[in-house]
């Protein structure tokens, strides 16, 4: 494997554990009071399968080849972290989605800097846009 290869490879395994969340949780005690409690809705199981999928996606792309999931991450990065993404674009309107996957179809330059954006017009508009959501989806 080259280094880029592997890069994808140890950033894919990294996203895909951080995605699955936190599988060692205790489960709390059942609790027989008769009051009602209210707990907080699990993730439903089509948006997790959605972010799955936009980080499969990202991993098999070329995209982290100049994006980064958090600006903290180690290294420099040529593009915007995904996390100043979301921060930036957020709320994720459906017309800021479009934007957006047609920003990524076409390249361009001078949002984030002078260095161009390289144009991905042969990946699927299906995938840049579940690409796109997933990365919105990370605004904390």
């Amino acid at each position: 494997m080259n280094r880029i290869q592997k890069l994808v490879f140890v950033l894919s395994v990294t996203f895909l554990a951080a995605a699955c969340g936190n599988g060692g949780e205790s489960k709390p005690a059942e609790n027989k009071d008769t009051t009602a409690t209210t707990t907080p809705a699990a993730t439903p199981p089509a948006a997790a399968a959605a972010d799955d999928k936009g980080l499969e996606l990202i991993g098999a792309s070329d995209c982290t080849t100049c994006h980064r999931l958090h600006k903290a991450a180690s290294g420099a990065s040529i593009g915007p972290a995904y996390d100043e993404v979301a921060a930036k674009y957020s709320p994720a309107a459906d017309t800021t989605v479009t934007r957006l996957v047609k920003k990524v179809i076409a390249g361009g330059s001078g949002v984030w800097g002078t260095v161009p954006m390289t144009p991905h017009p042969s990946v699927p508009e299906a995938d840049i846009k579940t690409m796109v959501q997933y990365i919105l989806a990370l605004k904390k």
